[in-house]
């Protein structure tokens, strides 16, 4: 057994392995295309936060075992475990567990989904998301998270939450990932776009074959942590600051509400919150 299998079969969502000043953590739930569910969600964080803890790694490289980079938020898994109680750590929200309606989703994606992926984005260490496969719906959050994102060619992306009634996934960085024109496009068809595609837009840095995804990311990586940890910090805070003064925070913050308002329509006017689609009917649709 390899020991992505191990992990696997002994229930490790997400691993984390350091390589010199680079620390890899990976997806590590091929079984169900890395849908993201809140056990994973929050090994993510630990991950993370030790990462930033450790003066020895320079930078942190996001990847993911098996065939897709994620397929999004769990939303039909037997590991989903949206009623489940974690301990809090990405906002101020009281816990959702034991709430009901708009007061049990607002307060749970305003911890796992916005609040998580703001929280990483802010990490003062450069991130390189390494993405192979699906990176559909939530699965954008978390590479959008990072700094930089290397594509195998055989990657597409796609956000098709639009077929729910849904203006897009949770942390709404669209228009400032590809433009406001084709963020448009995108969400209108909820199609997937490919690598190259996606490169030709500015969504990547990077395509490579998928045999060398590995190899080129972790070479990007170790040139990255050449250079003073410092220098990273304030270069990373500096665009970051100037991307907000572009409104991304703003933005997200307005637009959270358009998706609060959406899942309490679905759940006036149809099955569910989620317009009684799910993980099969989501992907079934995929063009």
């Amino acid at each position: 057994m390899s020991d992505e299998q191990t992990a696997a079969a002994e229930g490790q969502v997400v691993t984390s392995e350091k390589r010199g000043a680079v620390q890899v953590v990976t997806l590590n739930r091929p079984q169900y295309r890395n849908a993201q569910n809140s056990a994973m969600t929050y090994a993510l964080d630990d991950a993370f936060a030790a990462a930033a803890a450790d003066d020895e790694v320079k930078v942190i490289i996001l990847a993911a075992t098996g065939d897709h980079f994620s397929a999004g938020h769990d939303i039909g898994s037997p590991g989903r475990d949206v009623d489940a109680f974690f301990p809090r750590r990405a906002s101020l929200w009281w816990d959702h567990p034991d709430k009901t309606g708009a007061e049990q989703r607002m307060a749970r994606e305003s911890e796992v989904y916005l609040g998580m992926c703001r929280r990483w984005r802010a990490l003062p260490k450069p991130m390189i998301a390494s993405v192979q496969g699906a990176c559909v719906a939530g699965a954008l959050m978390l590479a959008w998270s990072c700094d930089l994102i290397i594509a195998a060619d055989d990657a597409f992306f796609a956000d098709p939450v639009v077929r729910m009634g849904i203006p897009g996934v949770e942390y709404f960085a669209h228009p400032w990932v590809m433009g406001p024109r084709f963020a448009k496009e995108f969400l209108f068809l909820g199609e997937k776009v490919g690598a190259e595609r996606a490169l030709q837009l500015g969504m990547v840095n990077r395509v490579v074959p998928r045999a060398d995804l590995e190899t080129e990311t972790v070479d990007v990586a170790e040139r990255i942590a050449k250079m003073p940890r410092m220098g990273l910090a304030l270069t990373k805070m500096a665009v970051n600051q100037c991307e907000d003064l572009m409104g991304l925070q703003s933005g997200m913050d307005s637009v959270f509400g358009l998706h609060h308002a959406a899942h309490s329509h679905n759940a006036e006017s149809s099955e569910d919150h989620l317009a009684g689609h799910d993980a099969r009917s989501m992907r079934d649709s995929q063009r």
